[in-house]
C-alpha cells in the first residue's frame, strides 16, 4: 500500500507531502489543477517512462520519495532479497532527477538499478487509464491473470516441475547423442587405438616397475665388469702366476740359503692358497652377477613401447590403462549406441507424457475458469453501460512450455455483429477504461498487495454509469488500496479518503496544493463538481445524498 508521497522541485511543486490510506482514495480538482503532475511524480518514483522536463524552473534537481507498506508475503520482499537489499515492513523508494537528465534510484537509502526499480514497481502499483494500459492489456500476461482468477497455482507449479524434468531428460539424451556422434566421427581412430592398446596391454604401475628393473640391471652390469677385471688380475695369468714363479725360484735356491728361506717359502705357500681362494670367490661373484643381454633388451623394448604409446596419445605412461578403458567405452557407444540410448529416450518419452498430463489437467482448469470469467464479466458490463458488449477469454493450444500448453487472450466486441478483437485494440478510450474496470473487479486476486491507480476512468460517462463505476472502485478498495483521479461526483462520493488538488498563485508563481478533505470539505467539493463554481445549498444537499447513497 502507498502510504506517503513526498515531492520536491517537480514542475509546479516546490515541496509537497501527501498521505494515502487503505481503501478508495479519490483525487479531484479543477481541470488543469495539477492532478496529472501527481501521477508524473509517482511515475518518476517508480521508474515509469514519462516526460523529461520534470524540474521546477530554477531547480537543480527534482526528487520524489514514495513510501509503501508491504506485508510479510509481498513479492517485493523476494526482489529485495535477490538484489541483496534488506526487507522490512516499510519500503521507501526515492528517485532523483538532475537537470542534465541523469536519474538515480534508491530503495531504503540503498542505490538500485533501473531494472530493479521497475521490477519492484511492478509489484507495488498498477496504473490504468485511457492511454496507459500496463500489464492488464498485455496479451503476454493474460494467462497469468486467468491462473490467478482460477487459483491454479499448484497446477502451474506441477507443470513447471514436469517441464524441468523433461528438460533434464532431454539434456541427458542430447549429451549421450552428442557423445555417440563424436565417437562415430573418430571410429577409425578408435578401432586402431583400442586394438593397439589391447596388444600392448599396459598394466597399472608397469612403467615404473620396468624402469626400476632396467636401472638395476644396468647397475649390475657395471659392477660385474669391475669385478671381472679384478678376477682377471687374480687369475693364474695375473698375480697368481707371478707368485708361483717367485715360489719356484726360491725353492730352487733354498738349499744354498742355509735355512734362511724356510719362513718366506711358507708364507708364499699360504699366500698362493689364499689367492686361489679369493680368485675362486671373485669368480663365483662374477657368475652370480651375469646379466642376460637379451633379457635387458626385451625389458627395454617393453619400456620404450609403453613410453612411445604414452607420447602418441599425450598422456603419462601410468595413464595408459585408463585411456584404454575410456577409448574402449567410446568405441562401445558406436557398436552398442542404439541400446545405450534407448533408456534415455524412454526417459524423455516418460517425462514428455508426464508434462502433457500436467498440461492437460491445467488446461482443463483454465477452460473452466475462462467460462467462469466470461460469465462474471457479462454480469459486470451492463451496469457500466456496456450491455451490448461481449467479453471472451480464449484458451487455445500452444507450444508446450513451463506453464503448460495453452495460449490465453482476452477478446471483446463492443456492439452486436461486430467481430471480436484483442482487448488492447479497442478503439474507444472510454470503453477501454470501463472494460478495464470490470476486468479488475473480476480479477481482484490477480493483484495481491498492489495499489491500483485509475486515471480518469470515468471520462465520458455520468449518471447511473458513473455511479456504477464508483461503486466498483469502492469494492476494489475494500480488498486493498485504490487511487482514482476523477471528475465524476458519483465516483468521488464513494471515496474513503478525499484529496483536493488545486493550483494557487503565490509571489507571481503557480503552485500545486493538495488538501485532505474532512466531511464538510467533501460535501463542498462534491457540490462544486455537481453545480460548478456557484455552490448552493441545493448542491450541498445533493452532495450529501450522493455520499450517503
Amino acid at each position: 500500500m502507498l502510504r506517503h508521497l513526498e515531492i520536491r522541485d517537480l514542475l509546479l511543486i516546490e515541496r509537497l507531502e501527501i498521505d494515502f490510506r487503505p481503501g478508495l482514495n479519490v483525487l479531484t480538482g479543477e481541470t488543469g489543477a495539477g492532478k496529472s503532475i501527481l501521477l508524473d511524480a509517482l511515475g518518476l518514483a517508480l521508474g515509469w517512462a514519462g516526460r523529461g522536463d520534470l524540474l521546477r524552473p530554477g531547480a537543480s534537481q527534482a526528487e520524489v520519495t514514495a513510501t509503501f507498506l508491504i506485508g510479510p508475503d509481498h513479492p517485493a520482499r523476494d526482489l529485495l532479497g535477490a538484489a541483496g537489499l534488506p526487507a522490512a515492513d516499510e519500503l521507501v523508494l526515492r528517485r532523483v532527477a538532475l537537470a542534465e537528465g541523469r536519474r538515480t534510484a534508491f530503495a531504503n537509502d540503498r542505490r538500485i538499478t533501473q531494472e530493479t526499480l521497475r521490477a519492484l514497481a511492478a509489484t507495488l502499483v498498477e496504473l490504468h487509464g485511457q492511454h496507459d494500459d500496463r500489464s492488464l492489456l498485455d496479451p503476454r500476461g493474460h494467462r497469468a491473470l486467468l491462473d490467478a482468477f482460477a487459483g491454479t497455482g499448484t497446477g502451474v507449479e506441477a507443470a513447471r516441475a514436469a517441464w524441468r524434468d523433461l528438460a533434464a531428460a532431454r539434456r541427458e539424451l542430447a549429451a549421450a547423442e552428442a557423445a555417440r556422434a563424436a565417437a562415430g566421427a573418430e571410429e577409425e581412430f578408435l578401432r586402431h587405438a583400442v586394438a593397439e592398446l589391447a596388444r600392448l596391454r599396459p598394466a597399472a604401475g608397469e612403467e615404473g616397475e620396468l624402469d626400476a628393473r632396467r636401472r638395476a640391471m644396468q647397475a649390475a652390469a657395471r659392477v660385474r665388469d669391475e669385478i671381472a677385471r679384478a678376477a682377471a688380475l687374480l687369475s693364474e695369468e695375473g698375480a697368481g702366476r707371478a707368485l708361483a714363479d717367485a715360489l719356484r725360484r726360491l725353492e730352487a735356491a733354498a738349499a744354498g740359503a742355509g735355512g734362511r728361506l724356510e719362513a718366506p717359502l711358507a708364507a708364499l705357500g699360504r699366500a698362493l692358497e689364499d689367492l686361489a681362494e679369493a680368485a675362486d670367490g671373485v669368480g663365483r661373484c662374477v657368475e652370480a652377477l651375469e646379466v642376460d643381454p637379451l633379457a635387458l633388451e626385451r625389458l627395454e623394448e617393453r619400456l620404450f613401447a609403453l613410453r612411445a604409446a604414452a607420447r602418441k596419445h599425450g598422456v603419462r605412461p601410468e595413464e595408459l590403462p585408463g585411456l584404454a578403458a575410456a577409448l574402449g567405452a567410446r568405441l562401445a557407444l558406436i557398436e552398442d549406441g542404439a541400446a545405450a540410448l534407448a533408456p534415455r529416450r524412454a526417459a524423455v518419452a516418460a517425462a514428455a507424457a508426464a508434462h502433457a498430463a500436467a498440461a492437460a489437467a491445467l488446461g482443463a482448469r483454465r477452460r473452466a475458469a475462462a467460462a467462469a470469467l466470461d460469465a462474471a464479466m457479462a454480469a459486470e458490463l451492463p451496469p457500466l453501460r456496456l450491455e451490448r458488449a461481449r467479453f471472451a477469454t480464449l484458451v487455445e493450444p500452444a507450444a508446450p512450455g513451463p506453464e503448460g500448453s495453452d495460449a490465453v487472450s482476452f477478446s471483446v466486441a463492443t456492439s452486436p455483429g461486430a467481430p471480436p478483437g484483442p482487448l488492447e485494440r479497442i478503439a474507444s478510450g472510454g470503453e477501454r477504461a470501463r472494460f478495464m474496470l470490470a476486468l479488475k473487479v473480476c480479477l481482484q486476486a490477480a493483484s495481491p498487495g498492489r495499489t491500483l491507480v485509475f486515471d480518469e476512468i470515468d471520462r465520458g460517462v455520468g449518471g447511473a454509469t458513473a455511479d456504477a463505476v464508483g461503486r466498483r472502485l469502492a469494492a476494489l478498495g475494500r480488498g486493498g488500496q485504490v487511487l482514482v483521479v476523477t471528475h465524476a461526483p458519483q465516483v468521488a462520493a464513494r471515496g474513503g479518503h478525499h484529496l483536493l488538488v488545486a493550483k494557487e498563485i503565490a509571489a507571481g508563481a503557480a503552485r500545486v496544493r493538495v488538501t485532505a478533505l474532512d466531511a464538510a470539505g467533501r460535501v463542498d467539493e462534491i457540490a462544486r463538481m455537481l453545480a460548478g463554481a456557484a455552490v448552493t445549498e441545493v448542491a450541498r444537499a445533493a452532495a450529501r445524498a450522493l455520499i450517503a447513497g
